[in-house]
């Protein structure tokens, strides 16, 4: 090989082994890092409410500094609950009422399901995260006579958290939007109290 061929063969050598080496590292971030979402979260774990992240400014509380979840909407209320399900099912629930609100469940990958207000049966929207495992027992012990208006979502990770969103289009709608993101409950559901007849699977 000419010394032309073989500085070209180590050229592209080097090029490919520093794209593999940068692919490999994107690819490690969300694992090694101790301040991504998922680990940010876990502090609300022991809480049995919707942990505030974002509040809206009011009359007398200016809106935080910054706060870590990516450019906050200025008009949109953020709290989130965490979980694990080594402890059991996540159950979250909330009442709606004239304000807008979301729920996103998301694992360390990103979100895999959403639901919003519109979903709500009698002002009342609830959701309950599983393992596959947990989802069989509960359906394996569901009483066909008992009708329930949760869902289910089947998580891919066993660790996650669930982001809710409230939105106040009013300034005179942000003490509300605030209040109804620490109104939301988050707790873990005992196996028997898991009986319904609408389904969703994310995984």
């Amino acid at each position: 090989m000419t010394p032309r061929g073989r500085f070209l063969l180590a050229t592209l050598s080097g090029l490919v082994l520093a794209g593999l080496v940068h692919v490999g590292t994107v690819l490690l971030i969300p694992g090694l890092s101790e301040t991504d979402a998922l680990s940010r979260a876990q502090s609300s774990e022991t809480l049995d409410h919707a942990m505030p992240v974002y509040t809206l400014a009011t009359g007398d509380t200016p809106a935080p500094a910054e706060a870590w979840l990516p450019i906050p909407d200025p008009s949109v209320a953020v709290g989130l609950c965490a979980y694990d399900l080594a402890d059991g099912p996540m159950r979250v629930s909330a009442r709606t009422g004239p304000l807008m609100l979301s729920l996103a469940v998301h694992g360390r990958r990103g979100a895999f399901y959403a639901v919003t207000d519109q979903a709500a049966v009698r002002g009342a929207l609830d959701l309950v995260v599983l393992t596959r495992a947990q989802y069989d027992e509960a359906l394996a012990n569901a009483d066909d006579n008992e009708v329930s208006h949760d869902v289910r979502i089947v998580a891919p990770e066993r660790r996650g958290y669930v982001v809710v969103r409230v939105i106040a289009a009013l300034p005179s709608q942000r003490s509300a939007a605030n209040a109804a993101i620490q109104a939301v409950s988050c707790t873990v559901d005992s196996p028997d109290e898991e009986t319904k007849d609408e389904t969703k699977a994310g995984g």
